[in-house]
């Protein structure tokens, strides 16, 4: 019993003493100045400027003047329209933007997501929806 607790006392010690001898490589932390517009941008506050340029940005890509263009919107008439926002209009419309959902508009989707997962339950036997399947169990 008493070789047991000998090498348990050693790997005990090296494991310490390796720890302190390596914590003196721990980086230590550091204050910084920051800026009001960090924050803000940190904090997912974007100004009105930088939110402008992004809907700009985002009106240069093909699918979104496609998409303008089915639905008889000029993209031109977009750009001026944008450019001509206020910088707490353009920050608003920003971030309407960054909360949407992406996709909130497919109803194909989900009709086809619940279709599957009404079929999975009736294979599985849990439900019977679909005359056509026959359950696992």
């Amino acid at each position: 019993m008493h070789a047991i607790r000998r090498p348990a006392r050693r790997l005990v010690a090296a494991t310490v003493a390796a720890s302190l001898a390596l914590s003196g490589f721990v980086p230590r932390a550091q204050a910084l100045t920051l800026s009001a517009e960090q924050v803000a941008e940190s904090e997912g506050v974007v100004s009105g400027a930088v939110q402008r340029e992004r809907l700009l940005a985002a009106l240069q890509r093909d699918d979104v003047a496609r998409a303008l263009q089915e639905r008889g919107v000029d993209p031109d008439e977009a750009r001026a329209r944008i450019a001509a926002l206020s910088d707490a209009e353009a920050a608003r419309l920003g971030a309407e933007i960054d909360r949407a959902p992406a996709g909130a508009n497919d109803i194909v989707g989900t009709l086809v997501f619940v279709f599957v997962l009404l079929l999975v339950t009736d294979i599985l036997g849990f439900t019977k929806v679909f005359p056509f399947t026959r359950p696992i169990r």
